[in-house]
C-alpha cells in the first residue's frame, strides 16, 4: 500500500501538463486537496485489479490517478457549507476554509473534468486498447454520475430529512461510496483486458467491500480515534444522520462487515482471478482498519 500510495502521489504531482496556462489560484486549490494525504484506496484497487490479471502497473496508473481526482472532487464538494459543512478533512482545514467557497467549487470542477483527460492517457501513452479505454470512460460517467456517486450524494441530502428504512441507507452507501470502488476494480480489470467473467467477479468483490467500507465508516464515526481519522467523530450523530449502527446496532454492524468481507473474498478466490492475493489482503485491511 505504501508503495502504490507513493507511486500515485508522485503521478499526481504533475497531474496538469506544465505547458498548460492554468490560473495559479485554481491550481493551488486543486493541488491542496489532492495532496492532502489519505489512504488512496481507490487507486490502490485499480492497480491491484490490473496486476491480479497480469496487467501493467504503469498502464493502470493514469486511471488510478483519475479515480483519486474524482474522489477528491467529491470530498471538496461534500465538505461545502451547502452540503455537510465540515471544517476538517484528512486532518487539515477543508478546501473552502482555506480558499473560499467559489474556489473550492471550481477546484472540484477542475478535478472531475481533468480525470477524463487522465484516463485517455492510458491509451495514448501505454497502448491500452481504445475500446477498453472507452469502456473505462463510459463506466466512470455512470459510476460517478447521477446513477452512481452523485445520485448517492443527492439521496444522502434528502435522507437528512429523515431516513426511515435500512434499504434507503443501503442505497446511499451503495452509490455514494460503493460505486467508485466498483469502478476502480472494473477499470483495473479493463486495463488488463479482463474477460466478462473476470469483470463480474471484480464487480461482486467491489460491491461487497464497498458496502463493508461504508459500514465500517459508520462504526468509526461512533467509536473511532479523531487523531487517526483526521476529522471529528460523532459527526453523524451531531447532524442527526442515520447509520447502520442506528438501525441494527454496533455488534450487528460489525458482523455485517465480516459477512460482506467473506462474500468479497469468495467472489475472487475461485480461480477466475489468476493472482487474487493482493486483493484478498486489501479486503482484510479494510475489515480491520481503524481510520
Amino acid at each position: 500500500m505504501e508503495e502504490i500510495n507513493k507511486l500515485v502521489t508522485d503521478g499526481l504531482q504533475e497531474f496538469i501538463p506544465g505547458e498548460w496556462a492554468v490560473p495559479s489560484s485554481l491550481l493551488e486549490a486543486m493541488r491542496y486537496s489532492l495532496m492532502a494525504g489519505g489512504k488512496r484506496i481507490r487507486p490502490l484497487l485499480v492497480i491491484a485489479a490490473a496486476e491480479s490479471l497480469g496487467g501493467s502497473r504503469e498502464a493502470a496508473l493514469p486511471v488510478a490517478c483519475a479515480v483519486e481526482m474524482v474522489h477528491t472532487y467529491s470530498l471538496i464538494h461534500d465538505d461545502l457549507p451547502a452540503m455537510d459543512n465540515d471544517d476538517f478533512r484528512r486532518g487539515k482545514p477543508t478546501n473552502h476554509k482555506v480558499f473560499g467557497e467559489a474556489s473550492a467549487i471550481l477546484a472540484g470542477d477542475g478535478l472531475l473534468t481533468h480525470a477524463f483527460y487522465s484516463i485517455a492517457q492510458a491509451s495514448r501513452r501505454y497502448h491500452v486498447p481504445a475500446e477498453n479505454t472507452l469502456a473505462i470512460v463510459e463506466e466512470m460517467s455512470v459510476f460517478a454520475g447521477p446513477k452512481g456517486m452523485v445520485g448517492g450524494q443527492a439521496a444522502d441530502m434528502e435522507g437528512e430529512q429523515g431516513i426511515t428504512s435500512l434499504d434507503q441507507l443501503k442505497y446511499i452507501h451503495t452509490h455514494k461510496t460503493g460505486d467508485l470502488i466498483v469502478f476502480s476494480l472494473k477499470a483495473g480489470g479493463r486495463v488488463a483486458s479482463a474477460s466478462l467473467e473476470q469483470l463480474r467477479a471484480l464487480e461482486t468483490f467491489g460491491r461487497s467491500i464497498g458496502l463493508a467500507f461504508q459500514i465500517q465508516d459508520d462504526i468509526l464515526d461512533l467509536i473511532g480515534n479523531e487523531e487517526k481519522l483526521g476529522k471529528k467523530t460523532q459527526s453523524d450523530v451531531a447532524m442527526n444522520k442515520v447509520t447502520y449502527p442506528y438501525f441494527i446496532g454496533l455488534e450487528e454492524s460489525r458482523a455485517e462487515v465480516d459477512r460482506l468481507t467473506k462474500l468479497a473474498k469468495e467472489a475472487i478466490g475461485g480461480g477466475t482471478i489468476p493472482n487474487p492475493d493482493r486483493l484478498l489482503q486489501i479486503a482484510d485491511f479494510l475489515l480491520n482498519r481503524d481510520h
